[in-house]
């Protein structure tokens, strides 16, 4: 009788461990990015208080967490300004709603957000603008110890906003200081940086950096000099990661189209007013090429079948230029209903479905978080009940050393 019991109970057992990794889904990236600039998505809006801000990023967290996510990508340092506490650049605005006031009663958000999302089996990336300085010129709260206060000639004015001098060598190493204090302090699974390096360009107006050309007596057309001067901040950038942690990840997620293919025959079949290459000056083939980056997260913001950008062309085309990294698709899911191809509740699902219908696609990143807060088209059920319905692991990447 013994026996029979125990031969029953292992095949319980063994019936339950295979229900379980039946129940496990296949490694894929699952993220979503929480903007804080301009309160977009966190702090909310005029919440300086603490405790509140603690319960709001909780809910959030629990939310993508039933939604099936795992991972957070989220903005730290958006615009020359901590949301921890950082010998560098004074506490941000959108925490405290003054430049440089700490938060009341204290507490460190980058630190705290990181354990919460942790403590939730999801991965933290912490999300970096690079050349962003101030956000508005008229309007920002800029404090006395914020770095254009104190270089002043790093910085150009572009538009209504102040950017870091890509070009000055002094800056750079600014940022990358500003970056490994981060990786040091902090136990985060990733940097993270957006598609804003040299700014789009605003109609009728250059980028003022033709006394910074100058000066440097570069052999290079104007053009190949501003994309050196990101090619060296990018490569300098993940030397100093990996010498810091060599498991922190480096990703970037740039605009959609690299190059158009009626400028170049290894661009996309689009057709794109500007490009990474040819206007943010951000070469992103080049550093996929070279190692310098761990994964690219192309903004596929528009649907399926678009005049200009199309979702499936931009989709195949980033699948077939990865040099082996690892490729997570940006999902727009805040255009929901902004046009008539928007409305329709299979957009969305059908975009996951040809992603996923790739090999060389490892998951997917959702701009941003407060569109789950409505259901919109009902996708925050469609990805619960059914695309996101069992948990699964972050892809590994095998060229990262263990720790």
């Amino acid at each position: 009788m013994k026996t029979l019991f125990f031969r029953s109970y292992l095949l319980f057992f063994f019936l339950f461990l295979e229900a379980r990794a039946i129940a496990q889904a296949p490694p894929e990236f699952r993220g979503v990015w929480i903007a804080s600039v301009d309160n977009i998505d966190w702090p909310l809006r005029n919440d300086f208080n603490p405790s509140s801000q603690k319960a709001e990023f909780i809910r959030q967290l629990d939310m993508h967490k039933r939604n099936g996510m795992n991972a957070m990508i989220v903005q730290v340092r958006p615009s020359a300004d901590a949301f921890y506490p950082s010998p560098y650049e004074p506490w941000s605005q959108w925490l405290t709603g003054t430049q440089g006031k700490p938060p009341s009663p204290y507490y460190d958000p980058l630190k705290f957000m990181i354990e919460e999302t942790h403590k939730r089996g999801m991965v933290f990336h912490a999300w970096l603008n690079p050349y962003r300085a101030v956000f508005n010129i008229k309007s920002s709260s800029i404090a006395k110890n914020h770095i254009t206060r104190i270089h002043p000639e790093w910085f150009l004015t572009y538009g209504d906003k102040k950017y870091f001098d890509p070009a000055n060598k002094e800056a750079q190493q600014f940022v990358i200081n500003v970056v490994k204090d981060i990786v040091k302090r902090y136990d985060i699974d990733a940097i993270h940086m957006d598609d804003y390096f040299y700014p789009y360009r605003i109609a009728g107006k250059e980028f003022p950096d033709e006394a910074s050309y100058k000066k440097s007596g570069s052999p290079l057309s104007k053009d190949d000099w501003r994309r050196s001067n990101v090619d060296t901040i990018i490569k300098k950038l993940n030397t100093a990661i990996k010498s810091i942690k060599p498991q922190c990840q480096f990703g970037i997620s740039p605009f959609s189209v690299w190059r158009n293919k009626d400028t170049d025959p290894r661009g996309s079949d689009s057709k794109a007013y500007q490009t990474n290459y040819d206007d943010l000056y951000a070469d992103i083939l080049l550093w996929l090429k070279e190692g310098w980056i761990d994964y690219v997260a192309p903004q596929l913001y528009l649907e399926i079948g678009h005049d200009k950008i199309d979702y499936a062309k931009l989709l195949d085309w980033w699948s077939q230029n990865t040099y082996g990294k690892h490729l997570y698709i940006g999902l727009a899911i805040y255009r929901a209903g902004s046009n008539t191809a928007w409305k329709n509740p299979n957009e969305l699902p059908r975009q996951i479905r040809l992603l996923r219908q790739n090999p060389n696609v490892q998951g997917s990143i959702f701009f941003s978080s407060k569109s789950f807060n409505n259901n919109p088209n009902g996708w925050s059920d469609s990805l619960r009940l059914n695309y996101f319905k069992e948990p699964a692991p972050v892809p590994e990447m095998d060229w990262l050393k263990k720790k």
